[in-house]
């Protein structure tokens, strides 16, 4: 039987030069090559991925709470670029080096900002949120996604304000009530369900600020620099993902100099768990020596 989940091997907070913590988790060898985990939506450290291969593959799997989510300390008005410095600070206290870096659904952004800071060795982004606010999104959006989007973009302290009111409850219902059937049976699977239900109310532990924050960054323009991202990356979406991306990544692959698309046939937004194998030894390939 496939183990989507596991409870983490190790956590703590690091304290950054300003004062703040930053929360990680960690599975796998200690001594293991080190990958970093930009978690999904509204949730913490706690819910990592891979718990089957990670020993047989020597990986150590780190991942952080964003600022306000979790363990780690809001920082008010931060941005992408913000956070890619915070997990160089985090590498270099934790003794990660540039760590291979994965991204999943909404921590794609993050991943990416780390990736064009030159602060990863590599990136696999799973899942991602794509940027809807890009042009090319413009008429093909639902309604209601659409006026978020340009909320975010137009005034981000009242689109703040709106997904401040979430609740782990609310983020819950918005996944399964979006997931195909093939995400279902990973979602309402009974160790995974528990460990997920954990991680959004250790997301919200500190109200919604974090989230909202991080829903703001993700739904409004990036502003990073595409062409700076010199690493290889891979990225992965399942063909019954409707929710992640409009074209499935292709636009979003096609904006990242030597980026590769995988695409999955049967599977979905839980990719990330279904496949998380593939994925890590894929984004090993890049960053050990040939053997």
């Amino acid at each position: 039987m496939t183990t989507y989940i596991a409870a983490p091997a190790r956590t703590g907070e690091e304290r950054l030069p300003d004062g703040r913590l930053l929360g990680w988790a960690e599975w796998g060898p200690c001594d293991g090559t080190p990958v970093l985990l930009c978690p999904g939506a509204a949730t913490s450290r706690s819910l990592g991925f891979g718990a089957d291969a990670l020993t047989e593959l020597d990986v150590r799997l780190v991942s952080v709470d964003r600022p306000g989510l979790g363990a780690s300390t809001p920082a008010p008005g931060r941005t992408l670029v913000d956070f890619a410095a915070d997990v160089r600070q985090l590498a270099a206290r934790r003794g990660l080096g540039r760590p291979a870096a994965v991204g999943n659904s909404q921590g794609a952004p993050f991943a990416l900002a780390c990736a064009a800071a030159d602060a990863v060795g590599a990136l696999a982004l799973v899942a991602a949120a794509d940027e809807i606010a890009d042009a090319r999104f413009a008429d093909g959006l639902p309604p209601e996604l659409r006026h978020l989007v340009d909320l975010s973009v137009r005034d981000p302290s009242a689109a703040e304000a709106v997904f401040a009111g979430f609740t782990p409850q609310q983020m819950l219902d918005l996944v399964l009530g979006g997931s195909p059937q093939c995400d279902l049976l990973v979602y309402r699977e009974e160790a995974f369900a528990a460990a997920y239900r954990r991680a959004l109310d250790e997301a919200f532990a500190q109200g919604a600020g974090g989230y909202a924050r991080d829903t703001v960054l993700a739904m409004g323009r990036w502003g990073l620099d595409f062409a700076a991202v010199r690493v290889p990356v891979d990225v992965w979406y399942g063909t019954e993902d409707r929710s992640h991306s409009p074209d499935h990544g292709a636009g979003l692959t096609a904006r990242i100099p030597g980026a590769v698309r995988h695409l999955v046939p049967g599977a979905g937004g839980a990719v990330l768990w279904t496949h998380a194998p593939q994925i890590l030894a894929t984004l090993l390939g890049h960053v050990r020596p040939a053997q």
